[in-house]
Order: structure tokens, then sequence, then C-alpha cells
């Protein structure tokens, strides 16, 4: 993963702190798309493109979204190949990617420039682009994922899907936040670690929040009882990942997601939710990390396992709050 300096793509990893830990930087665009239009940005059908990597966990909380609103016709989609090389995310042929349709980009920066010619920054995926005005609106997933939610109900096929609704919307983001460090963040802070002391803090803390979710999730549904919202598929999108990947890949292997009853039930109860398993790649996703990341996996060895029933019977349905 490198970055953009002043416009020109440098090869440039992480930096970690002195004590090892890895640290992400913060993405730049930070733009709204809003109903009424009031930010600059009105929402229209046709008028926005998403840039996603079928592989990244950030990218596909905004595919989900797109899928359970019913937003398929109203905004359109590019994947970019799963490898992701010294240039970056790249464009290429790969069961379920798709070539840059409105550039002929050969490189993901090709659009961040095009955006802002002297960008410096990551060039990460989500990426939402605003046809119109031919600029990155946002690369910030969190915020894709609300808007997607909150600013397209005239053009969702599926309006009455709320994955945050108004009186929720607190304790949604209490959730999010709550998931970042540990979770969300944690297993790429276990797996880019460079001290081992920072690798073990990663480690202890991400196994100690997803035991504390174990525990209320036995019983109850979703994060904030019978109803699916943002902070699930937020979840969803890391422990979709963490048996397949991050068990082996990162070193987050003091136990597996299977090892978990309540929470592998959870994983396939969103799993089977309708329209969800469509835009979810275990190939795309396996291709990605274990061929990404050559001082993790220098020879670029994809695992044949672990098998996955993903369709198993979840048992939830009956749960309550």
């Amino acid at each position: 993963m490198g970055k953009l300096i002043e416009g020109k793509w440098s090869n440039e990893w992480y930096q970690a702190t002195p004590k090892g830990d890895f640290v992400r930087d913060e993405t730049m665009f930070r733009n709204a798309v809003t109903a009424d239009g009031s930010s600059g940005f009105r929402a229209e059908a046709g008028r926005y493109h998403l840039y996603v990597s079928l592989a990244c966990p950030w990218a596909h909380r905004t595919l989900i979204a797109r899928q359970l609103k019913g937003l398929q016709n109203a905004i359109t989609v590019s994947v970019v190949h799963p490898h992701m090389a010294e240039n970056g995310w790249e464009f290429g042929e790969f069961p379920g990617s798709t070539p840059d349709t409105l550039f002929g980009a050969k490189y993901l920066y090709e659009i961040y420039t095009r955006a802002k010619r002297d960008y410096t920054g990551r060039v990460t995926v989500p990426v939402l682009w605003d046809k119109q005005s031919a600029t990155i609106v946002n690369n910030e997933s969190r915020q894709i994922l609300r808007m997607l939610d909150h600013e397209f109900g005239a053009f969702a096929e599926h309006a009455e899907a709320n994955l945050c609704p108004g009186e929720l919307a607190s304790a949604i983001d209490a959730e999010i936040d709550a998931l970042y460090m540990p979770v969300n963040n944690g297993v790429y802070r276990a797996g880019f670690a460079v001290r081992q002391g920072a690798y073990e803090t990663a480690v202890h803390e991400l196994f100690s929040a997803l035991d504390g979710y174990e525990a209320r999730l036995d019983g109850q549904r979703f994060l904030l009882g019978e109803q699916l919202s943002e902070a699930d598929i937020c979840f969803f999108t890391t422990l979709l990942r963490f048996d397949p990947v991050y068990h082996y890949h990162f070193k987050c292997n003091l136990r597996r997601i299977a090892d978990y009853r309540a929470l592998s039930g959870y994983l396939r109860d969103i799993y089977q939710t309708p329209g969800v398993a469509e835009v979810c790649n275990i190939e795309q996703i396996k291709h990605h990390y274990f061929t990404s990341h050559p001082t993790i996996n220098p020879n670029k060895i994809i695992p044949l396992g672990p098998p996955l029933d993903l369709r198993a019977p979840h048992g939830r349905e009956n749960l309550r709050k």
C-alpha cells in the first residue's frame, strides 16, 4: 500500500510507532451527498460512482448497503483487481473485478489525481466519485455507508431497509466507534505490528472484545436488538474475513470465529440476509491478503482452506433483545 505525495506515486508503506504499533492514515475526502443538495452534492440517480474492492472490509460495507437499499441502478460501481502491488490498487482481469468504466484508468491513484492533481495521501477504497463535478466526494467508508442509507431514499428500491433509524443513530455511532480500535482495526494492528509487544497488545484487545460480543450476542440477534443496522454491517465485514485470513495471515489465532457459537451464527445470519451473499467473494478476499503483503507472505501461497459453510442454519430467528 503506497501513497501519493503531491500527485506522484510513492511505494511508501505505513509508518509504525517507536513501540511497533501500526498507525492507519486518515482518509482525506470528507464531503457529503445530501438529498436536498445543500452540501453542493445532490443525491441523483446515475450521478455517482463507487470504486471498491471486494477484498477490502471497508469498501465491502458500502457494497452491502448499496445491495440492501436497492441502489444498484442508481449508483454504478467499478471493482479493482484483488492483488495490490507496488502501484497500489489496480484494474485488471479477475473473476468479479471490472475495468474502470468511467475513465479506463489502470491504477486507482489515477482517479485520485483526477480529483486533486497534487493530492498527498493514501489511495484507498471505497471512493465515491461525482460524475457531474468530476471529483471525489468522499473516501471514508463510514460516511459513505451513512449517505447510502440516508440520502438516496428517493432512488432506493428498498427504501424501507433503514440501517440507521434516527432514534438509534447515536447508539449505532457508539457501536461503530467501539468496534473500530479492538476489532475492525485490531486485526490490522496485530497483522502489521512490527514488535512483539504491539502484536500481543492488539491480539489480547481483539479477543477480549470478541469474547464480550459473544456473550452479548448469545441473547440477542443483532448489536442493537432485533434490527440489522450499520453497526452489524461494520462487524460482519471483519468477521467474514477472520477465519479465512486474519486467523492465520495476521496471527489472530487464539480462537477462530467458528469456535464461538453466537458469533459464528451471527455471521451466517447476516450472510444469509437477502442481497448480502451476492457481494461476498472469499476468492478475492484470500487472493488479496495472501498475495499483497510480501513482508508477511513473501511466496504468495494462498491456502486452500479453511472450509466455510456460510449457508448452514444459524438458528437466530427467535432471539429477542
